[in-house]
């Protein structure tokens, strides 16, 4: 499963270099391009691929790490990123949670390892997969759950000042956080 998952990222990286090399909306190109490389993966990897959330997560990341790699904003791209990665994974039959969770997790993560700031990270996910649920015809109120749990829960593995900074961006940036995250603190 492991050598998978790193294909899976490493092709998705590849793909997106070589599809947003040299373009000159990278912004505006994300969404359809990781939604085209998730449906693709989901298609060439068969059944058991839509199980769990690796597959969200595993795509997030070499998306990240190719529109690093070609040197565009990788904050600017992560709305964009979770929106085509959660609405390819869902329209591939993939579960809504499941999609929601490993996305955002894994935007959050790779924001850290990429230098990013970890809250305007937090924000982007989290709009990014709400919408993506809303376009597909999912549950917006469970997306907004999931996504925001998986935020904050991301927050607190990373540790240091990542929790406070998730929380507070979170609660700045997303409608209707607050009151989840204060839910989860009890």
């Amino acid at each position: 499963m492991f050598k998978l998952l790193s294909q899976v990222v490493s092709g998705v990286k590849g793909g997106i270099v070589s599809t947003l090399e040299g373009t000159a909306d990278v912004t505006g190109s994300i969404v359809g391009a990781v939604r085209d490389l998730t449906v693709n993966t989901v298609k060439e990897s068969g059944e058991f691929i839509k199980q769990g959330f690796n597959v969200p997560a595993s795509v997030v990341k070499g998306s990240l790490d190719g529109i690093s790699e070609i040197g565009s904003s990788v904050v600017g791209a992560i709305k964009g990123v979770v929106h085509g990665t959660v609405h390819g994974f869902m329209q591939e039959g993939g579960k809504q949670n499941d999609a929601v969770q490993g996305a955002v997790g894994q935007a959050i993560k790779s924001a850290e390892e990429l230098g990013q700031n970890v809250g305007d990270a937090a924000v982007a996910s989290v709009h990014g997969a709400v919408d993506a649920v809303k376009d597909i015809g999912g549950d917006t109120t469970e997306a907004l759950k999931d996504a925001v749990t998986a935020a904050f829960n991301t927050a607190k593995d990373i540790g240091g000042n990542a929790i406070d900074d998730v929380e507070d961006a979170l609660k700045a940036g997303v409608d209707g956080a607050d009151k989840i995250i204060d839910s989860i603190k009890k």
